[in-house]
């Protein structure tokens, strides 16, 4: 794809299988990428990855649910690797409970690190793309904002709110060369769904009720994901902006 050759793209959540595959990625497109993940070693893992590979990537630890940390973090990435021209929100976390059985601490902490660290993200980058008149950003959010999920009902709000607040920020810097979209998965082979299923108390059955309602016949996998992120964050979606867009194998149809 066109334009991603020497950019420099942090990539929230880094260290993860959808973050890791999207780094990797990114690298194979001649990017210089920043992986970004609270998980010092997972990073670093991905980074040296990369660089053995060939690519160019440098690890940061960052709590992306601290502000200040954020602001650091950033900083850092720009003096070693350049100014960001690529933003991909995509760390998570998400636990299955029924909303009447969840508590107030549980909530805080999807909240904090689903909607608040990505506001922290951006609060951080687009200074700078404002400055450059020119930035692409992208938001992994969830088909579970745009159906609802079961057993989700909190992570599906703060997903929901990422949507909205995406589109709003889409208006807001269209005018200044800076472009906002966001994917969305549905169920895919991570760590994050593995403890997902786990918390539903039958892993088994729940797979195989998500490979019965998806389509294609199969989870995803986490290298599914990175086409769409870089299509986003590429010269050729240069005029596509306050967009959403599923990947999930027909799992979801909304229009």
């Amino acid at each position: 794809m066109r334009g991603l050759k020497d950019k420099v793209v942090i990539v929230t959540g880094g260290g993860g299988g959808i973050g890791g595959a999207t780094c990797r990625r990114f690298a194979e497109a001649a990017a210089k990428v920043a992986v970004f993940d609270i998980d010092a070693a997972a990073a670093g893992h991905t980074a040296t990855a990369i660089a053995e590979a060939g690519g160019t990537a440098r690890a940061f630890a960052c709590d992306i649910t601290d502000h200040a940390a954020v602001q650091g973090a950033v900083a850092a990435a720009e003096e070693a690797l350049g100014p960001v021209g690529v933003l991909v929100n995509n760390a998570g976390w998400d636990v299955f409970r029924l909303f009447k059985d969840s508590t107030p601490a549980e909530w805080q902490k999807l909240i904090a690190i689903n909607l608040v660290g990505a506001l922290n993200m951006h609060h951080a980058v687009l200074p700078g793309m404002l400055a450059r008149k020119a930035g692409r950003i992208v938001n992994i959010a969830s088909d579970a904002a745009r159906v609802g999920s079961s057993g989700e009902a909190v992570y599906a709000a703060c997903k929901a709110g990422l949507i909205g607040f995406s589109k709003t920020l889409a208006r807001e810097h269209a005018r200044h060369g800076i472009t906002v979209n966001v994917v969305c998965p549905g169920a895919t082979n991570t760590a994050l769904f593995a403890d997902y299923k786990r918390g539903a108390g039958n892993p088994e059955k729940l797979d195989e009720a998500f490979r019965r309602a998806v389509p294609m016949g199969r989870i995803a996998e986490p290298e599914d994901l990175p086409g769409a992120i870089l299509f986003f964050s590429s010269d050729d979606a240069a005029f596509i902006t306050g967009q959403v867009l599923s990947v999930s194998g027909g799992l979801t149809m909304a229009g």
